[in-house]
């Protein structure tokens, strides 16, 4: 499954977490996990590269840069994983 290029139009940010690195991360965004029904998350690198990954049938992942971002659908299991040590990443939730 290719993941969504953008948010759908209408969608408002309602909660942004904290910036994650790999000294801070919950364990439970490196493993397969989903956002629920209505709810898109927008993965916004702050530094480094983080590999967004969507555990569907087929698999697929990008590389996404620091000053990137990457869309993350409603009910799609996926992980993510740090490829540098430096890398940092916060999460943005929108719902219409």
């Amino acid at each position: 499954m290719t993941p969504p290029r953008a948010l759908p139009q209408g969608m408002t940010c309602y909660k942004t977490t904290t910036h994650f690195t790999r000294d801070n991360v919950p364990k439970s965004l490196l493993a397969s996990h989903s956002v629920k029904a209505g709810v898109w998350g927008l993965l916004r690198v702050a530094r480094g590269r983080i590999r967004y990954c969507v555990d569907g049938n087929p698999p697929s992942s990008e590389i996404v840069h620091g000053g990137q971002s990457a869309v993350i659908a409603p009910e799609t299991l996926h992980h993510v994983e740090f490829i540098d040590v430096e890398g940092a990443f916060f999460i943005e939730f929108y719902r219409s």
